[in-house]
């Protein structure tokens, strides 16, 4: 551990898709740190990796919920369980997402259903569910994760990055309402990060090459 921030020590946060990628990231840090962190996916498998990875660390040990989060009534019922149980919740970071490639064409009206569903849709109901929680603890943060690519105009999926660009707008507007009870909320607009998912389906090395000349850096060749 290169950095310890005792403010997180034993405080409660919610993770929505920790058990792969980003996801899986923040809640090892976040254990490592000494928080109670309990986390929402659908993938068993993958969860049990961060589990498992996460006590060979010897890290403060997760609990993960078996919860797909596009089941709002379900989902919303699963948080609410934990602050019944277990008291306010002082972090909500809201993760879950999937950025499957689609063109305009190939979009049907059920397809931006479920991807409005599970790149936007669930982050406003989950902030609904610890906003009470949140305000009988007197604060507490929220965390958006956002995407760069509605920013940059990426192409090849437009109803995600349309998702995207309304976590950024809802996280704005939500902002002045959170604020008065002393709650943050900001969102995180991540670039191409090679998650293992991300490696396998599309970190090609022309798309590799892309990103790094849309970053403005050259590659130096010292002798």
């Amino acid at each position: 551990m290169k950095t310890k921030y005792f403010d997180l020590k034993n405080k409660r946060a919610l993770i929505s898709g920790g058990a792969a990628g980003i996801g899986s990231s923040i809640v090892e840090h976040l254990c490592e740190q000494g928080a109670e962190v309990y986390f929402f996916d659908i993938d068993k498998q993958e969860a049990k990796k961060t589990i498992n990875k996460i006590k060979k660390k010897k890290f403060k040990i997760p609990i993960f919920v078996n919860c797909d989060v596009k089941n709002i009534k379900k989902y919303k019922s699963s948080i609410l369980k934990i602050i019944k149980k277990n008291g306010p919740i002082d972090i909500l970071i809201n993760n879950a997402s999937n950025d499957q490639r689609h063109s305009l064409e190939e979009i049907t009206e059920r397809y931006w259903d479920d991807r409005i569903s599970l790149n936007l849709k669930h982050y406003l109901f989950a902030i609904q569910t610890v906003k009470k929680s949140m305000i009988k603890n007197k604060g507490g943060s929220i965390i958006n994760l956002g995407s760069v690519s509605w920013v940059r105009g990426a192409v090849m999926f437009p109803a995600y990055s349309t998702a995207k660009a309304g976590i950024h707008g809802l996280t704005r507007s939500l902002a002045r309402d959170l604020g008065k009870h002393n709650i943050r909320i900001n969102s995180i607009a991540p670039g191409s990060i090679a998650t293992d998912r991300q490696s396998k389906l599309w970190l090609k090395p022309k798309f590799k090459k892309r990103n790094i000349e849309k970053s403005g850096f050259k590659k130096t060749i010292i002798t």
